[in-house]
């Protein structure tokens, strides 16, 4: 048998410790935190409509029957621990279950361990897939309909208000509500990744220039 993936052993840490750090919460506390990523939520429906409108027929071509886009044609995919929260507040018990059996099977790599006959596992699919689109897509899409372009621009820059750390944003502060608990995973990357590290540090030393000129 294949050993599993560095990949997959830190999702499956992932799945499982917020799967059982969302068990031993109080009902309410679960609520508030689908009350904290509603408006991240409403963004997702947004873009998951424009998607499946302008796309949905050149992504599944591609994706699922010519099996020639880099998206879903790997077994690595970059997710957040939030991405990791979001869903696991909204799956069933089951859908969360099928994911963490998914990543307890080795796999070759030559597909995402995610996508499963039916389409991805996932009932929220992280940040990174969703805004993903190869070059095939944009050309055949985008390239044709500025406004279209603009639209999906729109999106984009919408996205960072939730993952970019330069202010509060709702993946840093999920974070932070777990480590509180005493919850630790390698994809907290907005309090272990150097790249997001540098972003809050550039931002923290502007709001006090600011605060003092």
């Amino acid at each position: 048998m294949l050993p599993l993936s560095r990949y997959n052993q830190e999702h499956l840490q992932t799945f499982r410790d917020v799967r059982e750090h969302m068990e031993s919460m109080p009902p309410a506390e679960r609520m508030d935190l689908k009350e904290q990523i509603e408006p991240y939520l409403v963004f997702r429906r947004e873009v998951a409509s424009f998607q499946a409108a302008h796309f949905s027929e050149v992504c599944t071509l591609k994706c699922f029957h010519d099996h020639t886009s880099a998206c879903c044609g790997r077994e690595g995919i970059a997710a957040f621990f939030a991405d990791v929260v979001v869903n696991t507040l909204l799956a069933t018990p089951e859908e969360t279950s099928a994911l963490i059996q998914a990543l307890e099977q080795a796999r070759d790599g030559s597909q995402c361990v995610y996508l499963a006959d039916h389409g991805c596992l996932w009932r929220v699919k992280p940040i990174v897939c969703e805004m993903f689109l190869c070059s095939h897509a944009i050309q055949t899409v985008l390239g044709r309909d500025p406004a279209l372009k603009s639209q999906w621009e729109a999106f984009r820059s919408r996205e960072r208000r939730f993952t970019w750390p330069d202010r509060p944003v709702l993946f840093d502060d999920l974070e932070d509500f777990f480590m509180e608990r005493g919850c630790d995973s390698p994809l907290m990357y907005f309090h272990k990744g150097p790249g997001l590290l540098r972003v809050k540090a550039k931002a923290r030393a502007r709001l006090g220039e600011t605060a003092h000129p």
